[in-house]
């Protein structure tokens, strides 16, 4: 929690709807730490942590479907950085390849929208890459899969911060 504690120090100095849609864009939070702050720390109402917390969470994924390849590419003639993408891709493909085989672009969606570290949009576009999904395709999972995810992280605060006033 203290890269979030910078974090929110940092954006402390700009509106609180930019803020949260700067956090939802950053892969380290992305809608999973926006929606709550939203909630909890700037007041703001679900549906408007929600709509803002998606919208930031979808700002980087066309230019990540669209540069991920070339930049990736361009990357790799670095001899640490070829490894990694190598390391990265085949740990990808080697985890995720059934339930991609298996579901196709459906499986892009559930893996966006489970809200747990190393899943949502972020990923999901690295997936989309690695698979071969095609852009059209996959912005429209990925966006369907940050929709339910927000929902679901909208609920599970609006729950947690109920049960916290039922307990203090």
């Amino acid at each position: 929690m203290l890269f979030g504690n910078h974090l929110i120090d940092l954006l402390g100095t700009v509106p609180s709807w930019l803020a949260t849609i700067v956090m939802a864009a950053l892969p380290v939070a992305e809608l999973r730490g926006a929606v709550p702050i939203a909630i909890g720390l700037y007041n703001m109402s679900p549906l408007e942590a929600y709509f803002l917390a998606v919208f930031g969470n979808m700002l980087p994924v066309v230019p990540l479907l669209l540069f991920l390849e070339p930049v990736s590419f361009r990357l790799r003639r670095f001899y640490i950085l070829d490894r990694f993408f190598g390391w990265l891709f085949a740990r990808t493909h080697r985890n995720h390849s059934e339930r991609f085989e298996k579901y196709g672009t459906m499986a892009l969606v559930m893996f966006v929208a489970i809200p747990l570290p190393i899943t949502g949009a972020w990923t999901g576009c690295a997936a989309a890459f690695v698979f071969g999904i095609k852009f059209r395709h996959a912005l429209i999972a990925i966006l369907a899969g940050v929709m339910i995810a927000g929902f679901i992280v909208t609920i599970s605060t609006l729950v947690g911060i109920g049960v916290m006033d039922l307990i203090v």
